[in-house]
């Protein structure tokens, strides 16, 4: 097939969250299945400086934005280690920025006008270009004028006219509101402005337009597709999911093992599988406790957390939890991360009090993530939401146990850990379902009693360390969606013709 994976950020051209992963990765998995494959992008700043290589095209782009005439242009590169090329749609007063979406702590006042006029260029790039296209797969609210586009503007257009939209959700939380009049400048008839399709509580809504009009919707794992069908996952779209329950697939995001994998991993200071483990951890354990002052010792469990420090997160929760257990037990915590000011000050207070149980971090450092995942014995992620989550896949595949709260991706991937499923041989964390504190205390008391037999907690360890959560099997799932999503579009195409 061909595919032009439409996105706002790829690794490693632009990035502040998984968004960007899954585009940097699922494309050379799919182009290794066999299909023709390409990305499309904003020319960042951060894309033009980030090191790779890259060419213009010397194609201008004429694009509409309400009344006036924008001029951008196409520079070509590629995925690193594929031959998958990248298109960046340069348009400098609206990408040359020094972040992607906000000025500190406040987005773009032009956001939307940014991004109108990134996806009109996705589908002047496709005609310009003359790229065959089957299946046009979009990814959050930033692309979602493009199914819009592709029913509406260019439903006649030969070539577009039989091309599928596929619509990803990445985080429900994010949607694209805009104030109303904003929907001048798509150039959409106003008679789209209504409650079915573009209109959300008068303001303008992107990623309910992409879910509106695109030919099949999935999210990134198979529990969250189906909690956003209904309040309060849904964030307000729950009724519109719910009406094409049929069109809404989850697809579980994958691990890139050539990067996250303890045997190869060039980051920590040995190298180890599922036959050394045990020894591999110590190593890394011994150098984790150098680079952060922890006194680190074989006998005491090491808690790791890597993440964004907001409430999404279930940092409040861990914050509780590690008020009393800094008090009164034998184990030690290490935090990497930044995020609201609140969490950071109170972990900072805590680690200054106990400096020999708690080191914090504040800060994203690709270096120390992998650290941490080689030398914690569990992963904590008490998420109150999470769409996928990638860290509890990387932590099963470095022998760190995850501990989660059970929603989402999250419960998609961890088997709690009792006396059923250890017999099993399916157990390869410890996860509760109430977001409370005192549940994930129990649930950190039963991960430390299980540390303790050490027998149980190896076993606990391999099941993880030899599962399979690569991209490869996500990367199949996708073709699925994608062809099922074309042959409906080109039935239609075909009764079409017939009347």
């Amino acid at each position: 097939m061909n595919i032009l994976v439409a996105t706002s950020e790829v690794v490693p051209f632009s990035k502040t969250g998984g968004l960007a992963d899954v585009c940097g990765t699922l494309p050379r998995e799919l182009a290794r299945l066999g299909h023709q494959v390409a990305v499309v992008a904003p020319a960042y700043r951060q894309s033009i400086e980030c090191g790779q290589s890259n060419k213009s095209l010397h194609v201008d782009l004429d694009i509409t934005i309400g009344q006036k005439q924008v001029r951008g242009g196409i520079l070509r590169s590629q995925l690193p280690e594929s031959d998958v090329p990248v298109y960046l749609i340069e348009q400098d007063d609206y990408y040359d920025r020094p972040q992607l979406y906000r000025d500190g702590n406040d987005d773009y006042k032009d956001n939307c006008e940014r991004f109108i006029f990134f996806c009109r260029s996705v589908l002047e790039l496709v005609r310009l270009l003359e790229l065959d296209v089957d299946v046009l797969h979009c990814n959050d609210w930033q692309t979602g004028l493009i199914p819009a586009y592709l029913k509406t503007e260019y439903a006649d257009t030969p070539g577009f006219d039989s091309m599928a939209s596929v619509m990803t959700i990445h985080n429900m939380a994010y949607q694209g509101q805009f104030w109303h009049w904003d929907m001048l400048l798509t150039g959409l008839d106003w008679k789209y402005f209504n409650w079915n399709q573009m209109e959300f509580f008068g303001k303008l809504n992107l990623l309910k337009t992409g879910l509106v009009f695109s030919d099949a919707i999935n999210t990134v794992s198979p529990r969250y597709a189906l909690e956003i069908q209904s309040a309060p996952m849904g964030c307000g779209l729950e009724g519109v999911l719910a009406h094409r329950s049929n069109l809404v697939r989850g697809i579980l995001n994958g691990a890139d093992y050539s990067v996250w994998d303890p045997a190869i991993d060039s980051h920590i200071a040995l190298n180890y599988t599922s036959d050394n483990w045990y020894a591999g951890k110590q190593a890394c354990k011994q150098d984790l406790g150098q680079a952060t002052g922890l006194p680190v010792s074989p006998e005491i469990p090491l808690v790791g957390v890597v993440g964004r420090l907001v409430e999404q997160k279930g940092v409040d929760l861990i914050g509780e939890v590690l008020k009393k257990r800094l008090t009164d037990s034998h184990v030690q915590w290490v935090i990497l991360g930044r995020g609201d000011q609140k969490y950071q000050d109170m972990f900072l207070r805590l680690a200054a009090a106990y400096p020999e149980k708690l080191s914090v971090r504040l800060e994203f450092s690709d270096l120390l993530a992998h650290q941490i995942e080689a030398a914690a014995d569990l992963f904590l992620m008490p998420s109150k939401y999470e769409p996928c989550g990638l860290n509890q896949i990387y932590s099963l595949k470095y022998g760190t146990v995850p501990l989660v709260r059970e929603t989402g991706g999250l419960a998609d991937t961890i088997v709690d850990t009792n006396e059923k499923t250890l017999a099993a041989g399916t157990a390869n964390g410890f996860s509760f379902q109430s977001y409370q504190v005192e549940k994930l205390d129990q649930a950190l008391e039963r991960a430390l009693q299980t540390y303790a037999r050490k027998e149980d907690w190896s076993r606990v360890v391999l099941t993880g360390m030899k599962q399979d959560w690569s991209w490869t099997r996500s990367a199949k799932e996708y073709v699925w969606l994608y062809q099922e999503s074309s042959a409906r579009v080109q039935q239609t195409v075909h009764s079409e013709s017939l009347t």
